[in-house]
This record gives structure tokens, sequence and C-alpha cells, in this order.
């Protein structure tokens, strides 16, 4: 692949890099780098600092383990990533239950109130105001990976799809359960239910 053809779209030189590492594994480094920070922000908003780095130096081991059959035409690299690291958070359910509850005991930060924080797009579970944070707490886990990897890590419903394996319509049918609960939950003042559904087009 040509250095321009890689410029004019960073997917195809992510995939390039991953066929590339099949025969120099050292060159799978490179995808590291480019996600290695955003997989650990996502995995530490949801899990807390603490289980953040095993769980996404796992994500990274699996995806090299798997590169072998790694499918660009069914997802990006990206995408690819998160669909792992999402799927090892659910194997420490008890840590995220833990991280979201702490929060949801917190005070409230008195300079972040006014009128509506536009938690939109920018959600992350330690950021999350108090009530936010335990009414996310109270979601299933499909839910709420639905509900995150929206808020969190800006996925479109097709890459939700994608990610994890599910039929498209059931993104959207997950993410507007996770809203009705939450409305719910936080008495109609709900500020996930703006996030943009980036999904639909």
């Amino acid at each position: 692949m040509t250095a321009a053809a890689q410029a004019k779209d960073p997917a195809l030189a992510d995939a390039y890099v991953v066929r590339l590492s099949e025969g120099e594994p050292e060159s799978f480094g490179a995808v590291f780098e480019a996600y290695g920070a955003e997989i650990h922000r996502y995995v530490a908003q949801r899990l807390g600092a603490g289980d953040a780095e095993d769980v996404v130096a796992e994500t990274f081991l699996i995806a090299f383990r798997k590169r072998e059959t790694y499918d660009a035409s069914r997802a990006g690299v990206r995408v690819w990533l998160y669909g792992i690291a999402t799927k090892l958070v659910g194997k420490h359910r008890r840590s995220e239950m833990r991280a979201l509850r702490a929060l949801g005991r917190c005070t409230p930060d008195r300079d972040s109130e006014g009128h509506e924080e536009q938690v939109t797009t920018q959600v992350s579970a330690q950021s999350l105001r108090p009530r936010l944070a335990k009414a996310v707490a109270g979601l299933n886990r499909g839910d709420r990976d639905v509900l995150l990897l929206v808020g969190l890590a800006g996925l479109s419903h097709e890459e939700i799809s994608t990610a994890l394996g599910i039929p498209y319509g059931t993104v959207g049918s997950r993410l507007n359960r996770a809203r009705k609960k939450l409305r719910v939950l936080l008495g109609e003042t709900n500020p996930m239910l703006d996030i943009e559904e980036t999904g639909h087009e």
C-alpha cells in the first residue's frame, strides 16, 4: 500500500498494519500506538484505573493472537478493539458495579452544576454525576454496553452492531430501552437522552 493511500484512508492503513504483522509480528506495535491510549481511557472510565491496565493489555494480546482472523471488510481496527475490550469489561462486572456505585455515593461537584449539564457524547463513568452513575449501574449489561459505546466511544449503531456481534436493530432497541430506564430512574431529567444517535443516517 502506498503512503498516499494510507494518508487518504487511515482505516485501510490500520488493516494493512494488521496484515503486515502476520509476517512481521513486531509491526503490530503500531496498532497499540494508535489506539492504546483511547482504549485505556474507555476501559478506565468503565472499571476505574485499577483494572484498566490488565484489561487493556489483554485486549491487545487477544487482538494480536487473532490478527490472522481479522476481517477488514467487517470492521475497522478501532471498532474491532472496542468489541474485544467491551467483552473483557463484561468479565469484570463486579469492578464496574463497584466503580459506578462508588460514584453514585459521591457528592456532586457544585462547580459543574447549572442548567442541564450537556452530558452527551462525552459521558464518562468517572465524570458522571452521582445520580446518573447510580442509574447506569442499574442497567443490564447489554443495554449498558450499547449506551456507553455510544457515550464514551462515539461509535455508530452499525459499528456497535459489528463490535458486539449483535443485529443492527438490537443496538437501537437496547439504546432506547436504556434511555427509557434512565428517564424513569432520573425523574425525567436524564441528560443521556440527548446522546446523538450516530447510528441513524
